[in-house]
């Protein structure tokens, strides 16, 4: 099973940006990032097909974040521009080992791995 290892998670004043990154453990068809607060339901925030480099965002996201990958260093990145308070929350990457589609990209149970997360904070 694939290993992610998130980072770059912090705190951050209202406008701010951020770069997460999850590094993996072996190859796999897409990555996709999720982000959850406490008593909530986990939120697709970005996603991206390795071998297309397809992307897909989140509505609340998008013009905000940018999802995007270095292959040579197995990693994939979120950058986080604009930063608002509603953003604060724990960030988590994910892996699938199937092509991610735009009606299901963002649903938790099409990923098979999980990272630990990493938090994100932003104040106003």
């Amino acid at each position: 099973q694939v290993q992610l290892v998130e980072s770059g998670g912090g705190s951050v004043q209202a406008g701010g940006s951020l770069r997460l990154s999850c590094v993996a453990s072996a190859n796999t068809y897409g990555v996709g990032w999720f982000r959850q607060v406490p008593g909530k339901e986990r939120e697709g925030v970005a996603s991206i097909n390795r071998a297309s480099e397809s992307t897909y965002y989140g509505n609340s996201v998008k013009g905000r974040f940018i999802i995007s990958q270095d292959n040579a260093k197995s990693t994939v990145y979120l950058q986080l521009n604009n930063l608002k308070p509603e953003d604060t929350a724990k960030y988590y990457c994910a892996a699938t080992t199937s092509l991610l589609q735009p009606w299901t990209w963002y649903l938790a149970g099409q990923y098979i791995s999980w990272g630990q997360g990493t938090q994100v904070t932003v104040s106003a």
